[in-house]
């Protein structure tokens, strides 16, 4: 290889890591003074919006609030649900996501940042089926309808779990627990940080006394897949919270760490 291809090749290398450097929601952000972050408004404690008000509050809102402080800017959430949640992501319109699971089908479209947080899946149904339902296997028959949110991780779950069972697939704004309240469907599956919710919320609502839950599962922020460097600030950032504690209060705060 002669020296002009040699310094040429070197230059271009240089141009596309300055290039993919600047690149970067990270830049962005301190850029325009603003962290977009997508949310569904919808998972009781982690993110639940005030139609009135159109205000957020939980957890991942409380995250993110203060994620943005610790840059130096304003946050803006920006509404979304579960069936595009990464399309939004990758297509640019917020920079990061809410909590969500990790799942391989998603992390083929998005990047995750690292986890903080674990859940693992459980059933619910009406308090007046607490004899009809007491394990997994109550519910995997033809006469059973089982509930799940499109977008979901549960959406596969239900169908995975239940191969027997009716699927009953809701969309946003609609939600698989509102089917059971109804009387639309003899059960739904969600994540045993929202059942615990749900039951407090709503007397007609249990827990299906199940031997375990399923699925245990960590959950993390959707961030842009070729974004290395707003990944590795997430990340980082991440770990300094997690030591100082942060993500524990915020457990506790929501209930989902005993005191």
């Amino acid at each position: 290889m002669t020296f002009f291809k040699i310094a040429t090749t070197s230059m271009f290398l240089t141009v596309s890591a300055i290039s993919a450097s600047a690149q970067s929601a990270l830049q962005e952000i301190l850029n325009e003074g603003v962290l977009k972050v997508g949310t569904t408004g919808d998972w009781n404690p982690m993110t639940m919006r005030d139609v009135a008000t159109n205000s957020y509050v939980g957890y991942d809102i409380d995250v993110m609030t203060q994620l943005a402080d610790d840059l130096g800017v304003e946050v803006e959430f920006v509404p979304t649900d579960w069936k595009t949640l990464v399309s939004g992501v990758v297509a640019g319109q917020y920079h990061i996501t809410g909590s969500a699971s990790v799942s391989p089908a998603r992390a083929l479209a998005a990047g995750y940042s690292d986890s903080y947080f674990s859940l693992a899946t459980v059933p619910l149904t009406l308090r007046e089926n607490e004899d009809r339902f007491t394990s997994w296997e109550d519910l995997n028959n033809p006469d059973v309808s089982v509930a799940a949110t499109l977008g979901t991780t549960q959406e596969a779950q239900v169908k995975q779990f239940f191969p027997d069972a009716e699927h009953r697939i809701v969309e946003a704004p609609a939600r698989d627990f509102q089917e059971v309240l109804s009387g639309r469907a003899d059960a739904n599956i969600t994540s045993n940080v929202e059942a615990n919710q749900l039951v407090a919320q709503y007397d007609q609502l249990m827990i299906v006394p199940v031997a375990e839950a399923r699925a245990p599962t960590p959950i993390a922020m959707l961030l842009p897949q070729d974004d290395q460097v707003w990944i590795n600030y997430v990340n980082t950032w991440i770990t300094l919270k997690e030591e100082q504690g942060f993500f524990n209060e915020l457990g506790v705060k929501w209930q989902l760490l005993a005191e």
